[in-house]
């Protein structure tokens, strides 16, 4: 966990880390560096490829084919790799010990009683305010979608699935409970995330926090995000429920983030999956 802090301090780090994670952007590179004297780690341009070879070298990336034009792909190991990943992401947002309990609640109260609300109140009031001016420059729902999944990140009861694959379509975000945990009464959740920047939304961060939720939902292009999501959900449960069947629990929910300021979340109300008997 050392040397992936380390990694993370370095220029391309952080960001490298987050793609690997989301497995969205593919980590690629033309050829890995093989050469990591100290002359190296104190002076040679800690690019991607660097980064990306480092990571390698260190076992937490591993080749995982080559795309159409020659590059080498990297890629996660193992579920035991992709949780470390998951974990130190969040140790670097939330270093203290008290808001990982509170972020523990927060995914507990979703996992457990269906609510979502309290998660987003704590991405709004702790995650988003470590975000740097940097993140925001590259910001999108894959980056929101990555903090969420790493405070949802619960490989014990569920089978973690970001951007999972259901018939040719993708979901941002699907926690499917494993069939031997199907006895506790966790539910299955499923997330679409969308992202409106300030300028989209015309609004400055100052006048967005101090705006109630009515106000939020009532803004043009968060209403036009919230019908995108919606129409995703309503694809992929009737897809998850042809993959899984009825012993799904399934909770459906779109997230819409305003920048790194605010965020917008909705249940949806329709229960296409009852649970099974």
């Amino acid at each position: 966990r050392g040397k992936m802090h380390y990694i993370s301090r370095l220029p391309e780090g952080r960001q490298l880390i987050f793609d690997a994670l989301t497995e969205e952007n593919l980590v690629t590179i033309s050829e890995l560096a093989d050469r990591f004297g100290v002359e190296d780690m104190l002076y040679a341009p800690k690019d991607t490829s660097f980064v990306a070879s480092l990571l390698y070298y260190f076992g937490i990336l591993t080749l995982g084919g080559v795309t159409p034009f020659g590059k080498l792909i990297l890629t996660i190991p193992n579920l035991v790799i992709r949780k470390l990943y998951a974990e130190s992401i969040k140790e670097m947002l939330l270093p203290e010990g008290k808001e990982g309990d509170m972020a523990e609640r927060a995914a507990e109260a979703l996992c457990e009683q269906g609510d979502i609300r309290p998660l987003c109140d704590f991405m709004e009031k702790k995650y988003f305010k470590v975000f740097s001016n940097r993140d925001y420059a590259s910001a999108n729902e894959l980056t929101v979608k990555t903090a969420f999944l790493t405070l949802l990140f619960n490989d014990t009861l569920y089978i973690m699935e970001s951007e999972a694959e259901i018939e040719r379509g993708h979901t941002d975000l699907t926690l499917i409970v494993r069939p031997d945990m199907r006895e506790y009464l966790v539910l299955d959740i499923l997330i679409e995330f969308k992202f409106v920047s300030l300028q989209e939304v015309g609004v400055d961060g100052k006048t967005l926090e101090k705006m109630d939720d009515a106000a939020l939902r009532a803004l043009p292009a968060v209403q036009a995000k919230q019908r995108d999501a919606k129409a995703g959900l309503a694809r992929y449960q009737e897809k998850l429920r042809r993959k899984f069947g009825d012993v799904l629990r399934l909770r459906s929910f779109s997230v819409v983030a305003i920048g790194f300021e605010r965020l917008v979340s909705e249940a949806e109300l329709l229960q296409v999956f009852p649970a099974s008997e």
